[in-house]
């Protein structure tokens, strides 16, 4: 079974992971969401990084937004960032995010954009799994009204 894991950095990005969460159940894609801080906690985002029962990492993060880079250098799995609106209107966490130095890619979502990462999650799940493509483009025709 496909597994994502959301990392936030902190108890106040909780409201953001429940919106990936949310998402994910309706996907039917496992998911577990992990308090840890780039700063504050580097080791335990570097044993979370290091899981090989996970597909998919999305870390939520805002200021610095150190956090989705601190996981993608620990790891070959897909890593997507979510800049959170907390400083200078999330545009310092959004850049943080994007500009990672090259070897080190984290996809960036818009700001507070949890529901497009779960989404992006879920696209690049779907990949290998039939059932989650089906499911995805039953979501895009209801999108579409269709």
């Amino acid at each position: 079974m496909s597994k994502v894991v959301v990392v936030i950095g902190s108890e106040s990005d909780r409201g953001l992971a429940e919106k990936a969460e949310a998402v994910l159940k309706e996907f039917d894609v496992a998911c577990e969401v992990h308090v840890a801080s780039a700063h504050r906690t580097p080791e335990r985002v570097k044993n979370l990084a290091e899981r090989e029962d996970v597909d998919v990492f999305i870390a939520i993060a805002g200021l610095s937004a150190a956090l989705p880079g601190a996981i993608a250098s620990h790891t070959i799995k897909p890593v997507i960032g979510v800049p959170r609106e907390v400083k200078l209107l999330g545009l310092d966490a959004l850049l943080a995010i994007a500009q990672l130095p090259p070897g080190i890619p984290v996809a960036t979502v818009g700001i507070d954009n949890a529901k497009n990462a779960a989404l992006l999650a879920v696209e690049i799940l779907a990949l290998k799994d039939e059932e989650l493509r089906a499911k995805l483009k039953e979501f895009r025709r209801k999108m579409r009204g269709e």
